[in-house]
């Protein structure tokens, strides 16, 4: 979008948006708020996100329904220990009427791309994502080619069924703008789901809500949400406490750092303000951090998880006024 046709530092278009996805969604999701938000920032913030919960817990129908919300194209890869790289990127192949070679797209070419329980496939095929999820763009035999601005990834993945299954490596989790934790829904949003479930398949949203235009104009007022100094020494600040503190052997990169302001800005637009506040940073702490941090061996053994000791860090660290 060009610089002439920005509009208006108008950040009631930013939680205009916002409620009307949410609303779209929940008539197919119940509950899930969280994660609606979380999704929601992503797409403002050009981010990507991982989904983590127990089967059966909505991932997959809150990335399904998301797509349909949105004026944008959909795929869905689900990895697999077979799956080669090629099977997500494409390959070249020899058209027979002209004797050229060209280029088959694979499912990468997509606006929006479920990457369905990524976790099972090996680490050559998840590490063809890395260019894709970094610079929006695929090289194919020397050749780059473009993704667009709107290429997003959402992938799955079960924390409790380890068996076939590829950990991550911390380079392609440091893609990832959030990692959503999916929990069971309450017992209230349960029986609302069961009510609401139990006939038949209830029809996604009948038109977009999200339009590409309207999140060309979201991001721009996004990027332009004001963060005083004080804001940006307290990221500082937190992440570097990370680094220090002896429960993590690995601490947050300067990535997370420009990751957490930018999803903080997001969150600053979406609750009606065009500047930043410490709460704004906060909200977006254990979402932006929680998978790029490791812990120390010690500590596992404790029994200390990643949101709890990060939550250590935050209180430890002070916030500004």
């Amino acid at each position: 979008m060009s610089q002439e046709s920005l509009p208006e530092l108008d950040v009631s278009l930013v939680a205009e948006r916002h409620e009307a996805l949410r609303a779209a969604i929940g008539r197919v999701l119940v509950g899930q708020t969280e994660a609606v938000r979380l999704a929601f920032l992503t797409l403002v913030c050009s981010g990507h996100a991982l989904l983590e919960g127990a089967p059966g817990v909505g991932k997959t129908l809150l990335v399904r329904t998301l797509s349909r919300a949105l004026g944008v194209r959909f795929g869905r890869v689900q990895f697999t220990p077979d799956l080669m790289p090629s099977d997500v990127i494409g390959t070249p192949i020899l058209d027979r009427q002209t004797q050229e070679v060209r280029f088959r797209e694979g499912p990468l070419f997509t606006d929006l791309l479920l990457a369905d329980e990524i976790n099972r496939a090996p680490a050559k095929t998840q590490a063809a994502l890395l260019e894709a999820m970094q610079e929006r763009a695929a090289t194919v035999d020397g050749t780059s080619h473009d993704l667009g601005r709107y290429f997003t990834v959402f992938a799955t993945q079960n924390p409790v069924e380890q068996e076939g299954t590829y950990p991550l490596p911390e380079a392609e989790l440091d893609r990832f703008l959030f990692k959503v934790v999916i929990d069971y829904p309450e017992e209230d949003e349960e029986r609302a789901l069961l009510a609401l479930h139990h006939v038949s398949v209830v029809p996604g949203p009948s038109e977009p809500v999200l339009t590409p235009e309207a999140l060309d104009r979201v991001r721009a007022v996004v990027d332009r949400v004001i963060v005083r100094d004080e804001i940006i020494g307290y990221v500082a600040s937190l992440v570097r406490a990370t680094r220090d503190d002896v429960h993590f052997a690995l601490g947050a990169s300067p990535r997370a750092g420009l990751m957490l302001l930018r999803a903080a800005k997001a969150q600053a637009a979406v609750s009606g303000r065009d500047y930043v506040l410490p709460e704004d940073v906060q909200q977006a702490w254990l979402p932006a951090l929680r998978h790029r941090v490791l812990l120390d061996p010690a500590a596992e053994v404790e029994g200390l998880t990643p949101d709890e000791a990060l939550g250590r860090v935050q209180r430890g660290v002070a916030v500004p006024r």
